[in-house]
């Protein structure tokens, strides 16, 4: 017999609250660490940059859209799986989620790596690790939700991104 609570919709404010949880969620996070490594866009200043470097007040405005992105992308997948009645549908959400759930902390770990510690080459390894974790994510995403997939594009490009700066930096510094 089928479960039950599968077979209803989810109320609009049982939506609503479980949309606000996915983005508190990276939004949290992000904002916690950015406790631990409060002087990193004064430190990031400082540093030698790549020619392609953007200013330092573009990093909060772009991390907390793409944690928004991000947060909306996992409610996605999780939503899939939830909706659906078929085991490979449950199971897949689950394993993107935690795929999700690892590449967040390393996203979350990358930041004192680099500023607090100033491990620029392991932050590098650790970076493109993350990455690779994004990438994985963004195939499963594919095949879970479209929506998703396409919520978790700007990250893997901004990620992209980050790799060429944290590089530029290990080199010139």
């Amino acid at each position: 017999m089928p479960n039950k609570k599968n077979n209803q919709k989810l109320s609009t404010w049982g939506k609503i609250w479980r949309i606000a949880l996915a983005i508190a969620v990276p939004l949290c996070g992000g904002f916690i660490i950015s406790l631990f490594t409060r002087d990193a866009m004064s430190k990031f200043g400082s540093f030698n940059q790549p020619s392609l470097a953007p200013p330092a007040w573009l990093f909060p405005v772009a991390w907390t859209v793409l944690y928004v992105l991000m947060g909306l992308a996992s409610y996605f997948i999780w939503k899939k799986g939830y909706d659906s009645r078929k085991a490979a549908d449950k199971s897949a959400s689950k394993t993107a989620l935690i795929i999700y759930g690892i590449q967040l902390v390393f996203n979350f770990v990358w930041t004192p790596l680099f500023f607090s510690l100033g491990w620029y080459w392991p932050a590098f390894a650790w970076l493109l690790v993350m990455w690779a974790l994004i990438i994985v994510l963004m195939m499963k995403a594919y095949r879970i939700s479209r929506p998703a997939f396409w919520m978790l594009l700007p990250y893997i490009i901004w990620c992209t991104f980050a790799a060429y700066l944290n590089c530029g930096i290990a080199i010139l510094n």
